[in-house]
């Protein structure tokens, strides 16, 4: 069989320090450079695999700012057929509950789906919560921290391996269904110039705002958004102490090393 796969992605700030607004809590985007959330790639790589094993399509869809154009087309580049920028003022500085109602309501506007996939968390908040979030919108069964997945063959299901702690588990989902990729889980391929041509010379990349979706603007954005920042504090920084490394190879030797060096500065 063949499958129709949509996989989220998310525009991030390329920067480790994220600036806060001290009003709303929220962001500060403007004037800071972004990339593709580098752990959505290996959901990307999962889907492209799944597609190269079986046959189908796999869709892009991100809901983030204008300029998020020029990621989906990177994605283009590594494989994926199209892309999707959700993308309305409306659907400004929405916490997850509000980002996961809209990104909801948007895929059914795809459906009938096979395969939602997302990637563990995003590097600028790091929740975790969109998947799940999704999921629970459009009632269907999800995993998390999905390393592995193929589909059982004659049927409509999809087997999947999870890694959680120092176990691995495997689930068989019926299909549709909903799987988060474990971050760093896997390798993402590098982007082929045919496929970077495609994305320019064809423009497989629709815009959707809120005039196709027709969402209440007060269930989208900061209105639609029922987590509070009530306030910010900064942390500050703080110098590193003197640092000691040890380069033995042998970890017995290493961790007397340790244990002896702990001891001279009085943790232990």
């Amino acid at each position: 069989m063949t499958l129709r796969i949509l996989v989220f992605v998310k525009w991030v700030p390329n920067t480790t320090v994220v600036n806060v607004d001290p009003v709303t809590g929220t962001l500060i985007r403007e004037g800071v450079p972004s990339i593709m959330n580098p752990h959505d790639l290996n959901a990307v790589e999962l889907a492209l695999e799944l597609k190269e094993a079986n046959g189908g399509t796999v869709t892009a869809m991100a809901m983030s700012p204008p300029a998020a154009k020029s990621g989906l087309e990177f994605l283009i580049g590594m494989g994926v057929d199209n892309g999707i920028l959700v993308t309305d003022r409306a659907f400004a500085a929405a916490d997850t509950f509000a980002t996961s109602y809209v990104l909801a309501k948007a895929a059914e506007k795809l459906f009938p789906i096979d395969l939602l996939v997302f990637g563990q968390e995003t590097i600028d908040s790091s929740t975790s919560h969109i998947g799940a979030q999704v999921s629970s919108w459009l009632n269907l069964p999800y995993i998390y921290y999905v390393t592995e997945a193929k589909m059982l063959e004659g049927t409509r299901s999809l087997r999947v391996e999870r890694s959680l702690e120092a176990q691995t588990n495997v689930f068989d989902l019926p299909m549709p269904c909903t799987i988060v990729v474990m971050m760093k889980g896997n390798t993402p391929r590098p982007v082929r110039m045919a496929n970077k041509l495609r994305a320019k010379l064809e423009n497989p990349i629709e815009i959707w705002t809120n005039e196709s979706l027709k969402l209440d603007a007060t269930h989208t954005g900061l209105k639609g958004s029922p987590t509070v920042v009530s306030r910010s504090i900064p942390t500050p920084s703080v110098p590193r102490k003197k640092q000691k490394i040890d380069g033995r190879e042998n970890p017995a030797e290493a961790a007397r090393w340790l244990i002896e060096n702990l001891s001279k500065e009085g943790v232990l």
